[in-house]
C-alpha cells in the first residue's frame, strides 16, 4: 500500500492532509520520516504520526440511499457525485460496489474493502438485483414473457439473461436481472417498445434498501447484511 493512502484510512482524514503531512516529515515509517507519499509500506512495516501509531481501520461497508441526479463516481470535474453525501473524511477511504445511472435511484454500496467489492460485483457470480421501473406505457404479456425468456440489446450480439418480472401495474414492473451491462434496465425496456420513466434499485443479493433511510442518507452495514448480499 502507497504511504499516503495507508496514513488516509489509518488516520481518517482526506488523502491531500496525508501528504500534506508525509511533505512536512511529520509521518515516520519504522521510527524514520519519509516525505515520499507514494512509499510503498511492506505489511509489518510501522508507520506513525508524532507519537501515535497508525493501524488501519476494520473493513468499512455502506449503504447508501442513492439520489436521482447524482453521479456514481468518485470524483468527477463537473457534476456531483453520491461522495459528497458522506463527510470528507469518510468519502476519501471508500469506493463504489457496483454503480448506479445518474436518474436511477435506490441501493448503493459504498467499502473500503476490495476482496467484497469485487465479490459483489463479479459477473460470474450472476449476483440478482431488483428494481422496480414506472414506464412510459402499460406492458402486455407479450413484452413480459420477452423479457423473462431475454431480449436482445442494440449493438449488443448476445441476448440478455433470463429475468424475473412482477407486474406492480399497468405501468410498474419489479424486475430482477443477474447481469449488470451498461442502462441494461432502461434499454431492455425499449427492446419491447416503451420507456422507463424511473427506476429504483430495491436489493442487491440478500441485501433488501432500509425502508427508514431517505434518499441521500447512509449507514453502516451490518455482519449479517455484509453476508446477505452475497447470499
Amino acid at each position: 500500500m502507497r504511504l499516503d493512502g495507508f496514513v488516509s484510512k489509518a488516520a481518517g482524514v482526506s488523502r491531500s492532509q496525508a501528504r500534506t503531512w508525509i511533505r512536512r516529515g511529520e509521518v515516520r515509517v519504522d521510527g524514520q520520516p519519509v516525505r515520499e507519499a507514494g512509499y510503498r509500506l511492506d505489511a509489518d512495516t510501522r508507520v506513525s504520526v508524532g507519537s501515535e501509531e497508525l493501524s488501519l481501520p476494520g473493513g468499512l461497508y455502506l449503504m447508501l440511499h442513492k439520489p436521482r441526479g447524482l453521479l456514481s463516481a468518485t470524483r468527477d470535474a463537473h457534476q456531483q457525485t453520491v461522495l459528497s453525501l458522506l463527510p470528507d473524511a469518510l468519502a476519501a477511504r471508500v469506493h463504489l460496489a457496483g454503480r448506479l445511472d445518474k436518474d436511477t435511484s435506490g441501493l448503493l454500496l459504498l467499502t473500503d474493502d476490495g476482496d467484497w467489492s469485487h465479490r459483489v460485483t463479479a459477473p460470474a457470480r450472476h449476483c440478482g438485483k431488483v428494481y422496480v421501473a414506472d414506464l412510459a406505457d402499460a406492458i402486455d404479456d407479450t413484452g413480459m414473457s420477452r423479457l423473462a425468456d431475454g431480449v436482445m440489446l442494440r449493438a449488443e450480439r448476445v441476448p440478455t439473461r433470463p429475468a424475473r418480472l412482477e407486474r406492480l401495474g399497468p405501468a410498474r414492473v419489479r424486475i430482477t436481472i443477474t447481469e449488470g451491462r451498461y442502462h441494461q434496465v432502461r434499454r431492455m425496456f425499449a427492446a419491447v417498445g416503451n420507456r422507463v420513466l424511473a427506476l429504483h434499485r430495491e436489493r442487491i443479493g440478500g441485501l433488501a434498501l432500509d425502508p427508514s433511510l431517505a434518499p441521500g442518507r447512509w449507514r453502516e452495514l451490518t455482519a449479517v447484511e455484509r453476508a446477505a448480499v452475497l447470499d
